[in-house]
């Protein structure tokens, strides 16, 4: 039997934050500010940012270039990311599916919600990822851990 070409996987991250649900969900929606934590922070270490574009409305499109550095597997390789809205609740709910490429080969597709409860000491965020992996995606576990640290990032932006 030939070696499974895809890997379907569904994971979730629950994180809380001490901020209302505006301030996070402003996180999402202000292109600046998710620039800041999703496209920069310590994504230095191994990217660099060639492209942020955001047009945050449903149908709108997200877009994300980056150049890998010398540190990495694929030096000078482009890893691109591009989604499209497909929901958006204020301060409530956003669903996004994209498609992520390493070079000019996809390696994953992805749909992803990003729900913000409010509770007494702020917001819990729950992220659903639902993801098919390719061959040279890293696969659940590295998009997992990646998004890990994006968090990671977002908690630094809100406390700005």
């Amino acid at each position: 039997m030939e070696e499974q070409s895809v890997i379907h996987s569904t994971f979730v991250i629950e994180r809380s934050y001490p901020v209302a649900p505006e301030k996070v969900f402003a996180a999402f929606s202000d292109p600046a500010k998710k620039r800041r934590w999703y496209a920069g922070g310590e994504r230095g270490e191994t990217h660099h940012v060639e492209e942020f574009e955001m047009d945050f409305r449903v149908g709108g499109k997200e877009s994300t270039r980056y150049r890998m550095n010398e540190s990495t597997p694929f030096p000078g390789t482009i890893l691109a990311n591009v989604g499209n809205y497909h929901e958006i609740a204020p301060n409530r709910r956003i669903i996004n599916a994209s498609t992520m490429s390493l070079g000019e080969r996809p390696i994953s597709v992805s749909l992803v919600t990003f729900e913000f409860l409010k509770t007494e000491k702020g917001t819990d965020l729950i992220f659903t990822h639902q993801g098919v992996f390719f061959e040279m995606s890293g696969g659940e576990e590295m998009r997992k851990q990646g998004w890990q640290k994006l968090f990671d990032q977002l908690a630094k932006e809100l406390g700005r």
